[in-house]
C-alpha cells in the first residue's frame, strides 16, 4: 500500500507539471551529466586516512648539480635525484632554476572527460603531449590494506564494477573512488601511451603519470592497469593489436631494464629544459 500511495503521489505531481507546461518540450541532459559515473570529490593532493610514511632524510642533499649563468635550468640529465625518481627538495641549492620538480612546478596537461563506446568514461588529451612529459598525478584517499579490502567487499556487495585503486607502497593504497582527479578516468590499454611512476617528493611516495611517447591532441590517454583480479574476469576492449583480451592477463614481453628506465627518466627530466 505504501508503495502504491507513493506511486500515486509522484504520478499526480508529474500530471500537474505536464498540465502547467502544456505541449511537450524537447529536453536533453547536459553532456557532463550524461558522462558522469561514480560521483566523487575533486582534490589536488592525496588525503591520508592512514599514517603517512615519510623518509626521514632530505632527498635534496643528494643533488650535486651546480647553477650556471649560461643556463636558465639545471638538475637535468645528470641530476642524481631525477635518475632515482626523486624530486629535488628545498635543500637543492639550484633554487628556482631546478627543473627536477615535476609534481610541484609543472601544470597538469589539458584533458577532457569523454564517453567511450565500450569502456565507459575516458580521458582525451586536449593538447599535444611530448614523450616523457608529466601528465597528471594520481591522487585519492590513502588507505591501508585492511581498509582497502573492506572497501572492495563493500563495492562488490553493491554490485559496483569500477575500481579506482592504486598500490603505492606496502600496506598503502590510493583509492580515488570517493575523492580524486581526472586521472581516475584514464582507461587501460595493452599498448598504452602513458605509464605510472613512483616518485619520492619531499620524502613522500607519490604516483605520477608520464607520457611514454608523443601524444597528439584528441588521443585517448591510457596506461596498463596490470590488473589484480577481484571477482569475475573482465574483458579488455582496448582494441590494441597486442590486446591480451582479459584485464587480468599479464604482458608476455620482458619488463624494461633498470638501466633503460633510468635513461628514460633522465630524458624526461632533461627534455623539460628545452621548453
Amino acid at each position: 500500500m505504501k508503495k502504491n500511495s507513493e506511486q500515486n503521489r509522484f504520478g499526480s505531481v508529474f500530471t500537474k507539471l505536464l498540465n502547467q507546461l502544456g505541449e511537450p518540450v524537447d529536453f536533453e541532459l547536459p553532456e557532463w551529466v550524461k558522462i558522469r559515473t561514480t560521483q566523487y570529490t575533486h582534490i589536488k593532493r592525496n588525503i591520508y586516512l592512514t599514517k603517512k610514511n615519510k623518509r626521514k632524510f632530505d632527498d635534496g642533499i643528494f643533488c650535486s648539480c651546480e647553477p650556471s649563468s649560461e643556463s636558465t635550468g639545471v638538475c637535468g640529465r645528470d641530476c642524481h635525484c631525477g635518475m632515482l625518481l626523486s624530486s629535488c627538495s628545498s635543500a637543492c641549492k639550484c633554487g628556482t632554476s631546478c627543473l627536477n620538480k615535476a609534481f610541484q612546478n609543472r601544470p597538469v596537461k589539458k584533458m577532457k572527460l569523454v564517453k567511450t563506446e565500450k569502456c565507459g568514461s575516458g580521458i582525451v588529451a586536449d593538447e599535444d603531449i611530448n614523450l616523457g612529459e608529466f601528465v597528471i598525478e594520481y591522487v585519492g584517499e590513502v588507505i591501508d590494506d585492511k581498509t582497502c579490502e573492506q572497501r572492495l567487499w563493500n563495492m562488490k556487495d553493491r554490485g559496483e564494477t569500477n575500481f579506482y585503486l592504486c598500490e603505492i607502497t606496502r600496506d598503502m593504497v590510493i583509492d580515488a573512488t570517493y575523492k580524486g582527479n581526472k586521472s581516475r578516468y584514464i582507461n587501460h590499454s595493452c599498448s598504452p601511451n602513458t605509464e605510472m611512476q613512483k616518485w619520492i617528493i619531499d620524502g613522500e611516495t607519490r604516483i605520477g603519470i608520464f607520457a611514454t611517447r608523443d601524444i597528439q591532441k584528441g588521443e585517448h590517454l591510457t596506461y596498463d592497469y596490470q590488473f589484480v583480479q577481484f571477482g569475475a574476469d573482465q574483458d579488455c576492449h582496448c582494441g590494441a593489436v597486442q590486446c591480451r583480451r582479459k584485464l587480468g592477463a599479464r604482458p608476455t614481453k620482458p619488463k624494461v631494464s633498470s638501466d633503460a628506465a633510468l635513461k628514460f627518466v633522465a630524458y624526461q627530466v632533461d627534455s623539460s629544459s628545452l621548453k
